[in-house]
């Protein structure tokens, strides 16, 4: 039986897993390799890479780093959490095979609403940086260019104010046929200098000029495109435990990152906050002692 399995092995369950495989801990790491991380052509702002460093790049020398230390990984997507009682162990069932836990730390992250846009484009246009999910990221990236949001609504409006503060250029494209944005909203957009155009909106190619944007009937090309459609929580296996979650999915946690059920945990962009590399880590790092002490408590771990 492990001492902890955990679910996800993005930024922050892979530093949870460093920590805890450094405790001297019996951990695994189930993982489906999904890590938004992944999506990451080359990140500019995470401490430590002045030159930068792509997501996969990361991931790769996180896990290699929790290799070191006794991590066991596991390639799979866990389907079902069951548990006899409070003093019994979770059993974990993932594919065909199945590993029982003390304890649980869920880090499974959240999935990007995507515009209108051909998978094979998708891959292509983040890779390029025309297509890009994380002003906060990479908004110096765009600094002076010609940008357009693709959302409508509070967030979408939200999203291109911020970028405002890279670039004087930024259109908010709605996804669908009008904007839902009352007069206030577009005074504000006014205010800011925010071009508003309605849809329909689909993500079309790439050429020298751009990224191009088929709205209605005409084609616009733009250097980069935001799409701010929001995300959708991977919190199917919270739910599944009884865990608590807010009214947007997200896992509720305390200080130390605990759930609401005893022995689980979570951290990262599944819980509530900013949804930055730096800060999943931080989580990681919080609910990854807080395990290592809520186990010594249990029985004390000596060597």
């Amino acid at each position: 039986m492990r001492d902890c399995v955990i679910i996800g092995g993005g930024p922050a369950g892979l530093t949870a897993a460093i920590y805890l495989a450094r405790f001297h801990l019996n951990i695994a790491v189930i993982d489906a390799g999904k890590s938004r991380a992944l999506w990451i052509p080359e990140t500019h702002n995470h401490a430590g890479f002045p030159d930068g460093i792509a997501g996969v790049d990361l991931l790769d020398r996180m896990r290699e780093q929790a290799v070191k230390y006794g991590t066991k990984f596991i390639q799979g997507r866990v389907s079902r959490i069951t548990r006899e009682g409070e003093s019994a162990p979770f059993v974990l069932e993932f594919g065909h095979g199945q590993v029982e836990a003390s304890k649980i730390l869920m880090a499974t992250g959240v999935v990007n609403r995507r515009p209108a846009i051909h998978e094979d484009l998708h891959a292509r246009a983040l890779a390029e940086g025309r297509l890009r999910y994380c002003p906060v990221c990479d908004g110096f990236e765009v600094t002076d260019k010609n940008v357009a949001v693709i959302g409508t609504g509070d967030k979408g409006l939200s999203e291109a104010i911020f970028l405002r503060g890279f670039t004087n250029r930024v259109t908010l494209v709605c996804p669908e046929a009008v904007h839902d944005l009352d007069d206030a909203a577009c005074q504000k957009a006014d205010h800011f200098g925010i071009k508003r155009i309605d849809g329909p909106t689909l993500v079309e190619g790439i050429d020298n000029d751009g990224i191009n944007l088929r709205v209605g009937s005409s084609v616009i090309s733009f250097d980069s495109v935001y799409p701010a459609l929001g995300s959708d929580v991977n919190n199917m296996l919270a739910q599944m435990a009884g865990v608590k979650c807010s009214e947007t999915g997200a896992i509720i946690v305390d200080t130390h990152q605990r759930t609401s059920v005893q022995d689980i945990y979570a951290a990262g962009d599944v819980v509530l906050g900013l949804d930055q590399i730096s800060h999943a880590m931080g989580e990681g790092g919080v609910a990854a002692v807080a395990i290592r002490n809520d186990l010594s408590d249990t029985a004390p771990l000596l060597r």
